[in-house]
């Protein structure tokens, strides 16, 4: 008697459409996708193992044939500007069908959070309700993380057009972009907004960008924990125990996770501990110490368990007895295992160190979610008897896990971006740098990023408006240090090293009481002009920027702005304010600025002058801008 697995195999042979599944598609192009004009249209994805695939697109075909794996590629010739069309991928297997094809430009769309900050939380949102536009496709890669590159979404996002409804959950910054874009360039837009609040830049770089960036230690090491977690726990615990030994200066038994803090106090409760009614911790911004202990009998400390600690906000470094178990900045609930031999008979001590860096931070619970589990069974509740020490805010910014969400490297790159290859883009649009203030070397990581980009989507200059950081915080009354000004700085001297990327300046923009400041709409704008430069090269001046410094007679310092539309113009007053001379020591002095056409011209006041900077400050006090209404941005530049 014949097998039903034998007839399936003889009509698997008469009939290989029923062998398997009809071909599926990888990255981004499904129905209603705008795919690039004018490159080739690369169309990737599985299929049967072996067999031949062939793609038809607007009278255009191609083939290409699976390989043992069933991955298959085929290049459609580029394409004019057109459409709607439909995609038929075919092959022996069965037939995909792919719908409401425009040819067009896409860009890309990426950063932190004031990226992903959608239409309807911006200003000017009530004008959604009219900005429908069939010409305009949106899509937006949902959050997620890999240890290594990914080559396909598990889950495809989807495309839709630019409805009311589909503009308000999307991307402001990108939406409005896209939205001016329109204005000019007839042809359809596709949109595709990738971002995750809060995170760094290394998180969206590649493994070559990570090593290239200065990274190399965070690629060793998730590359190791992808094969081995354990060891690559320890191996972040010893970076990190490093740089505390660094930055504080203690060592041996005055290590924190080795010795008494002296100056412990009770928690009031599990919670954040802004809430706890404490003067001192209502804004508290920094590191805080936690410990608690818990008495273990001789058949208790053999066992292995799982330390359960519920969330803690921003980021926690965890040990037991001195050793290390854990750490992560993601926004989940920490649980560490804890192998044999790590627990003693009597007392064991539990010390967490817990940097917060924005807004809440401390054990958030809950309660319940915090226990010791023995592997036998035992749970021991850990939701009481802890106490903790202010430890103030470090001098370096701490290390992170590179396998941490937004504090990771590659991670977010691998799940993120990665799988959008091999689709056709126009430009990117790129809006990040908050989180990593004060972290150095952030111009040697963009650059690495954006060459990733370019290998990954094929496109060697491919254009990148970069989007620097507004102004946030408090004012300055003198000269100051400011990281956010420094990382904007970075952003200029990045774009203009890189030849094919230009700083969109959002200085005038900022809320100093609000790190996500509403009007995105003149962001959108501003980028839109400075892709309209960079991907279509046509002659808008997209903002003034610092050229060269010369002296000037009676020992000043002479500055030449190019891309000032119209020429420079000091609002509300006879100069412009914001410049500071600064001496060989270091130390900076404000001075004013005389401004002549495309020149602003500072006069000498008797010290040194090595190097001039200009809006140096969180959230500085400026005035100078050209006549389109753009202002110069953070810069600082040597004086020769």
């Amino acid at each position: 008697m014949k097998t039903i697995a034998t007839i399936t195999g003889a009509l698997a042979l008469l009939f290989p459409s029923v062998a398997g599944a009809a071909p599926r598609l990888d990255g981004a192009i499904g129905d209603h996708a705008v795919l690039q004009r004018g490159k080739p249209i690369i169309v990737t994805g599985r299929s049967t193992p072996g067999e031949k695939v062939m793609v038809n697109l607007a009278g255009r075909s191609a083939t290409g044939q699976a390989d043992r794996e069933g991955r298959f590629r085929v290049a459609l010739p580029p394409l004019a500007a057109g459409g709607p069309y439909q995609m038929l991928v075919d092959a022996p297997s069965g037939q995909t069908f792919v719908n409401d094809l425009l040819i067009g430009d896409v860009f890309l769309c990426s950063g932190q959070s004031n990226m992903e900050l959608s239409a309807e939380q911006s200003q000017n949102s009530f004008q959604i309700g009219g900005a429908a536009d069939p010409q305009m496709r949106l899509m937006t890669v949902g959050k997620q993380l890999a240890e290594t590159p990914k080559e396909r979404f598990d889950v495809p996002p989807a495309w839709a057009a630019a409805t009311p409804g589909t503009i308000a959950k999307f991307s402001a910054v990108c939406f409005y972009a896209g939205q001016d874009l329109r204005r000019t360039i007839k042809a359809p837009i596709g949109l595709i907004h990738s971002s995750w609040g809060g995170s760094r830049i290394s998180a969206w770089m590649a493994p070559e960008g990570l090593r290239a960036g200065g990274l190399d230690l965070e690629a060793k090491a998730l590359a190791l924990h992808a094969r081995d977690a354990a060891a690559a726990e320890a191996m972040v615990a010893r970076q990190w125990e490093t740089w505390w030994r660094d930055q504080s200066g203690l060592s041996g038994a005055e290590q924190p996770w080795r010795a008494e803090h002296p100056d412990w106090s009770p928690v009031p409760a599990i919670s954040f501990f802004g809430r706890w009614g404490a003067p001192e911790m209502a804004k508290y911004l920094g590191m805080v110490w936690f410990e608690k202990t818990v008495d273990l009998t001789p058949a208790q400390a053999a066992q292995g368990a799982v330390l359960s600690l519920g969330l803690i906000d921003d980021a926690d470094r965890t040990w037991v007895n001195g050793k290390a178990v854990g750490g992560s900045s993601i926004g989940a609930p920490r649980r560490y295992r804890l192998a044999p031999g790590t627990l003693v008979a009597g007392r064991n001590r539990i010390t967490v160190n817990d940097d917060n860096v924005y807004a809440d931070g401390g054990l958030a619970g809950p309660a319940e979610l915090m226990r010791l589990q023995l592997d036998d069974g035992t749970s021991i509740p850990l939701d009481a008897g802890w106490r903790y020490a202010l430890a103030g805010r470090p001098k370096t910014n701490a290390p992170r896990a590179p396998w941490d969400d937004i504090n990771g490297a590659g991670v977010l790159y691998n799940a993120m971006i990665s799988p959008l290859s091999p689709v056709g883009l126009a430009g990117a649009l790129w809006y990040q740098g908050e989180s990593d203030t004060g972290l150095p070397g952030y111009e040697r990581r963009l650059a690495a990023m954006m060459a990733d980009w370019r290998r990954q989507f094929e496109a060697p200059t491919l254009p990148f408006a970069i989007i620097q950081l507004s102004a946030y915080g408090a004012g300055a009354s003198r000269p100051v240090e400011s990281g956010w000004a420094g990382v904007r700085d970075a952003q200029r001297r990045a774009a203009e090293t890189d030849g094919h990327a230009a700083v969109v300046v959002t200085l005038d923009l900022g809320d100093p009481y609000d790190i996500h400041p509403g009007e995105k709409q003149e962001v959108g704008r501003r980028a839109a002009d400075a892709l309209r430069v960079l991907a279509y090269g046509e002659a808008v001046a997209a903002g003034p920027r610092i050229a060269t410094s010369a002296r000037a007679p009676e020992g000043g310092v002479v500055l030449t702005f190019v891309g000032a539309a119209g020429g420079l113009v000091a609002r509300g007053a006879d100069t412009a304010i914001g410049f500071e001379l600064c001496g060989g020591d270091g130390a900076c002095r404000y001075a004013p600025g005389h401004v002549a056409g495309d020149k602003v011209t500072l006069k000498g006041d008797g010290g040194t002058i090595g190097r001039v900077r200009y809006a140096w400050a969180d959230s500085p006090t400026v005035n100078l801008f050209d006549q389109a209404g753009r202002p110069v941005g953070s810069f600082e530049i040597k004086v020769p």
